[in-house]
This record gives structure tokens, C-alpha cells and sequence, in this order.
């Protein structure tokens, strides 16, 4: 019935509703999951997975049809501006979505009060910054002091090549499962949105008046982080749905290959500004 209440061409004339349909879809699937996993025995200890799955059900409606219609639309276009000019209201749609599921995805995780709603979230996000249990991680983690020790010790050529690498493979990752099934991009990204919530909340201290400085923290360069990985999920989805519109002979699999490249190439410049930005310029703000 959901699906059938927030149709997706509905948001065609605003990518900007996409933003409010994220914050639906995140909070619907932590109040499910709270509601009735949270007191079993077995399927709580899979809470933030639960999270993300839920998320990711009500949002692949809206990542099938998006990738439907760009790729009719991508037959139509030559050229590297072009290319772009015709994506860029389904990129900024997706972004909307994305910021969306992190604003309701830190919200209710604090109004909540449930760490276990993101226990997969928390040990991944402690795994990387803090070893340790998670317990320790939450009450003691300070990214001030984590990212004035990191700097004293790793080179900051070393870290933007070591981010690079990451996000490349993060990359790989998503073209591939995108060109598996379109949609399913949509699982790595929100699982990625899932995370950031975490680190916005552990760095805000839970507190619900800092979610902003929170956001703001980490969207600096996460915003054209992610933005990369929507393109590269778009560049998939559509290159599969054109294989199987097209074949993989004659001039329209050439044409639809030409601006998955395009994509593709736009995608990894973004990657390399986003991490020049978290490297060199975010320490210099927080």
C-alpha cells in the first residue's frame, strides 16, 4: 500500500520531496524494527541490518523507476555535458534521499535511546576509529583528539591515498551490484547513510540541537562522496537495462556505453575532490 501512496513520478517536477520521502522511509523502518524485533532474542542482535533492509524495500521503487527512466532518456544524449545535464535531477534526487534517511536515521536513533537499533552501525564505526568494544567506543570516542593522533602519525598524502583506494573499491562494489540487479545499489548506500548517522551522533554526543554541526561535519565531503556512488550506481543500472533493451551489437550499445564512461569518469573526479576535501580542508574546520 506504501508504494502505492508515494508514487515515484509524484517527485519527478522536485527532487527536493525526495528529501522528506527519506526521512518517511527511514523512520518507518526503525519504528518497525523497534516495535517488533526488538524484544526477540535472536533477530535483535541483527537490529541495524533489520534498519537497513527495511529501508532499502521501501526505497527500491524509487531507485527502479528512477533508473527506468534515465536510461530511455540516455539513448537520447552524446557527450560529456549532455550526459550530464540529462542525470543530474536524478542525482540530486537520490542526494535528497540520502540526506533524508540521515537525518531521520540520527533523529530517532537518539529519541529512541536504543544503541541496538544500530549495533552493526556502532561496531563498524568503532572497528575503524576505535578498537574496542562499543560500549567504550560511545562513551569515550572524541574525533578531535582520533584525528589530531592520526595526523601525528600518518602522513596526510598517505591518508587521502588510503581513502582513495577505499572509496575506489567502495566504487567497484556498487557498479557491480547495481549491474547485477539496478536497484540493489540502493543496499550499499543506504547502509553507508546507516553509518554516517552513527558517526554524526557519536560526534553530536547524542545530542538532538547538534545533529545539524553533526551533518554539516561529515557532508562536506561526504556529500560529493556519496554523490559519486549514485552516479556510479546510476552508470550501472542504466548500462544493464540497456544491454537488455539493445543487445550488445549495434551503434545504441556503443552510444550507451560511451556515456556509462561518462559517467564513470565524472564519478571518480568527484571521488578525488571529495577526498582532497576531507584530507585538507574539514580538520581545518573542526
Amino acid at each position: 500500500m506504501l508504494e502505492s501512496l508515494v508514487n515515484p513520478k509524484r517527485v519527478e517536477k522536485g527532487s527536493w520531496k525526495m528529501f522528506f520521502i527519506g526521512m518517511l522511509y527511514a523512520s518507518l523502518s526503525l519504528l518497525l524494527v523497534k516495535w517488533f524485533f526488538s524484544k526477540d532474542i535472536v533477530l535483535s542482535q541483527y537490529s541495524g541490518i533489520l534498519v537497513v533492509t527495511f529501508s532499502v524495500m521501501f526505497s527500491l521503487p524509487f531507485m527502479y523507476y528512477i533508473i527506468k527512466k534515465e536510461e530511455l532518456e540516455d539513448e537520447q544524449v552524446v557527450g560529456f555535458l549532455s550526459v550530464w545535464k540529462i542525470h543530474k535531477d536524478a542525482i540530486f534526487a537520490l542526494m535528497w534521499l540520502f540526506i533524508g534517511l540521515i537525518i531521520a536515521f540520527s533523529f530517532w536513533h537518539i529519541v529512541l535511546g536504543d544503541s541496538n537499533l544500530f549495533n552493526a552501525q556502532i561496531e563498524t564505526y568503532c572497528r575503524i576509529n576505535s578498537p574496542g568494544n562499543s560500549f567504550g567506543c560511545i562513551e569515550k570516542y572524541s574525533i578531535a583528539e582520533t584525528a589530531k593522533g592520526t595526523a601525528n602519525t600518518v602522513t596526510k598524502s598517505i591518508r587521502f591515498l588510503s581513502i582513495i583506494e577505499n572509496n575506489v573499491y567502495v566504487m567497484i562494489f556498487t557498479l557491480f551490484l547495481s549491474l547485477i540487479f539496478g536497484a540493489g545499489a540502493i543496499f550499499i548506500l543506504t547502509w553507508n547513510a546507516s553509518v554516517i548517522s552513527t558517526a554524526i551522533n557519536i560526534f553530536t554526543q547524542y545530542s538532538i540541537k547538534e545533529i545539524p554541526l553533526g551533518v554539516l561535519r561529515y557532508m562536506i565531503h561526504g556529500f560529493p562522496e556519496i554523490a559519486a556512488y549514485f552516479i556510479t550506481a546510476l552508470a550501472g543500472g542504466i548500462f544493464g537495462v540497456g544491454v537488455l533493451r539493445n543487445g550488445i551489437h549495434g551503434k545504441r550499445f556503443i552510444h550507451v556505453l560511451e556515456n556509462v564512461v561518462i559517467l564513470l569518469f565524472i564519478a571518480l573526479i568527484i571521488l578525488v575532490i571529495a577526498a582532497l576535501i576531507e584530507v585538507y580542508f574539514t580538520p581545518l574546520l573542526f
